[in-house]
């Protein structure tokens, strides 16, 4: 084989070293963009799971009204034995079946039927007795997005929102009760004081009422006597780390009026069905790879014309 034989193979391998180059890495750029977008739908897809769960419209269909006597509950509670009873907070989307566990890690990420969810559930602190016979008791729910849970706690910050917002109804021992809401505040997660159970009494009770009125930043004035029961209802506020957010209502016998209240909705109002920022960044993926693609398309043929216009010719001349 002459020189130049030598010249045009070598030259001839060297293309296809880099075009084999080329497609590794375009292959490589491709595979990286996939697992960008399945992690994105997967975090997509999760996060729309957690949502639904934690809708109140999930769990409707077993709240206990005087017309069914409970029914569809005792069917909860035959499904999660530890659900013992229903808080709605009028005017809001809270609406939901309370549960109490042998600590309060359980339901954090369990919800009302006892599957594992990280929208958890509405539960009463396990320090307090669940006929909420106690002067004071904790109910915890988390703060979600799309008014989920306990998420519209943080909206009662609003003067204006506090002030339309005043009661509720909790049901406990078969029987409906009321709620009467008087202060929100926001408070530290670590603050003894204020997470306190068990206050025993009238002093004590006095000053605990007193200690909330303190540092609630909106009050009612409703009386709280020592022998009263009152509770808490306590979620993360987006202000701080480790804030707090606490409605505090006093249960009564007298069950009000829910004046938000349609025939069409009921108290869950209108559930958000916008489509989740996850959703969206996963189609802006899928048509950035369409388009990805087109372009390695046009490219390799693109490439391929332009080696075969510059591929070196064969010298076959006489070499003698």
């Amino acid at each position: 084989m002459s020189a130049a034989e030598h010249m045009s193979a070598a030259a001839k391998a060297g293309i296809k070293a880099i075009r084999l180059i080329r497609k590794v890495v375009d292959i490589l750029i491709l595979v990286i963009i996939m697992l960008f977008i399945a992690a994105d739908f997967y975090a997509a897809w999760d996060s729309k799971q957690a949502y639904e769960w934690a809708e109140s419209a999930h769990y409707t269909v077993y709240k206990p009204t005087a017309q069914n006597e409970g029914l569809s509950f005792k069917e909860l509670q035959d499904i999660n034995p530890e659900v013992f009873g229903w808080l709605t907070v009028y005017g809001t989307h809270i609406d939901y079946p309370v549960v109490q566990g042998s600590d309060n890690i359980k339901y954090v990420n369990t919800n009302a039927l006892g599957k594992y969810s990280l929208s958890g559930a509405i539960f009463l602190d396990a320090r307090c007795k669940k006929d909420f016979s106690d002067f004071s008791s904790i109910l915890y729910g988390h703060h979600m997005q799309r008014n989920a849970m306990f998420g519209e706690i943080g909206s009662f910050v609003d003067k204006e929102f506090f002030t339309a917002r005043q009661y509720g109804m909790l049901y406990y021992d078969g029987q409906e009760h009321g709620l009467e809401f008087f202060a929100f505040l926001r408070c530290d997660a670590y603050d003894a004081e204020v997470f306190r159970t068990n206050i025993g009494g009238r002093e004590a009770q006095e000053a605990y009422v007193d200690l909330l009125l303190g540092i609630a930043i909106h009050t009612r004035n409703i009386k709280v006597a020592a022998d009263d029961r009152i509770v808490l209802l306590s979620t993360c506020s987006s202000s701080t780390t480790n804030a707090r957010d606490i409605l505090v209502g006093k249960i009564t016998d007298e069950v009000y009026e829910d004046t938000f209240k349609t025939t069409e909705t009921g108290n869950a109002l209108t559930v958000d069905r916008q489509l989740s920022s996850g959703w969206i960044i996963l189609l802006i993926a899928l048509i950035l790879l369409l388009i990805w693609l087109l372009f390695l398309r046009e490219k390799e043929r693109k490439k391929k014309r332009e080696d075969e216009d510059n591929e070196l010719p064969v010298d076959r001349g006489d070499n003698g």
